[in-house]
């Protein structure tokens, strides 16, 4: 009995250093690029508001293990067009690696709800777009409040490869020796230059897997919901989501008045990358046409461009 004791402790030792010492291997990359400051928060990528009293709001919501650094062109944009701009920085993004490692599904869709309920407290239009897990908060919050005058899905994670997939779903078991590792699905910045000045964390926890997961299959089950003016933004070289999950997606939104526009020459974070000036004039636009009441458009349309 002793010595099976014994040997439990001694695995249990062995495991917990292992563990250790892989978040500490994965924490000193994520801080190769990244600089904190003395709010513990990256620096550049802290949330922010663009104020602008009593104008029509949009709300911006960042991708997974990002920040709203990858929104700030566009909503530099939506502010030189009069709207008033909040982006958000979600929990446990944009900070050390160990914060990464104990985020929830329940945190981010609680963290898109309460910014939604401020902006709506102080403005009386307020739109949303979201950026790939942004997009799938973006559908969460449209499904459950018609009342938003439009919504803008870029590159929305509403699909996820089978391979990931079934890592997430494993992930409470790798996890205990691997709590983070390198993402492998190629480069979601094709623009070097962009690509140098993201400040994601460049490795995905097991955590932040399951999070992930869990906010795209919620998101997913709320797509026949949304019926409210939706905008769809996808490139056909994503190296996350395939063009037929994109359009598998955009058929299940409920809204009659929906549009999906496809972009080329970027990857998966289409608002910094290659054509951004294009996506975010779509965007603005989009945010523009909806500020009165229009008469509803009741076909579907796709653009190629």
């Amino acid at each position: 009995m002793f010595v099976a004791l014994a040997l439990i402790a001694i695995a249990a030792a062995v495991v917990a250093w292992w563990r250790d010492r892989q978040l500490r291997a994965m924490s000193a990359l994520t801080l190769r690029h990244r600089t904190l400051g003395p709010d513990g928060i990256v620096i550049g990528g802290e949330g922010f508001v663009l104020s602008r009293g009593g104008a029509p709001a949009v709300l911006l919501l960042h991708g997974a293990g990002d920040t709203p650094q990858t929104l700030r062109y566009l909503a530099d944009a939506l502010f030189t067009r009069g709207f008033h701009v909040t982006a958000p920085l979600l929990p446990r993004h944009g900070r050390v690696l160990r914060d990464f490692q104990h985020i929830t599904a329940d945190e981010l869709t609680l963290a898109a709800q309460r910014s939604y309920a401020e902006l709506r407290a102080t403005h009386d239009w307020v739109g949303v777009i979201g950026l790939s897990m942004g997009g799938a908060l973006a559908v969460q919050l449209a499904a459950e409040h018609p009342e938003i005058p439009a919504v803008g899905l870029v590159a929305p994670y509403l699909a996820m490869p089978r391979r990931l997939e079934r890592l997430a779903r494993l992930s409470s078991i790798w996890g205990v020796l691997v709590p983070a590792g390198r993402s492998a699905e190629g480069m979601s910045v094709f623009d070097p230059i962009e690509r140098e000045r993201n400040l994601a964390y460049g490795v995905f926890t097991a955590a932040g897997l399951r999070a992930l997961r869990e906010s795209m299959r919620r998101a997913h089950d709320a797509l026949p919901r949304v019926s409210v003016p939706t905008l769809m933004i996808q490139s056909r070289e994503d190296n996350r989501i395939t063009a037929p999950d994109a359009e598998r997606a955009f058929a299940l939104i409920g809204s009659r008045d929906k549009e999906l526009q496809w972009v080329t020459g970027a990857s998966h974070i289409i608002t910094v990358d290659y054509g951004r000036d294009q996506v975010i004039a779509r965007l603005a636009a989009f945010m523009e046409s909806h500020l009165t009441p229009r008469a509803p458009t009741p076909s579907a349309r796709e653009i190629s461009s």
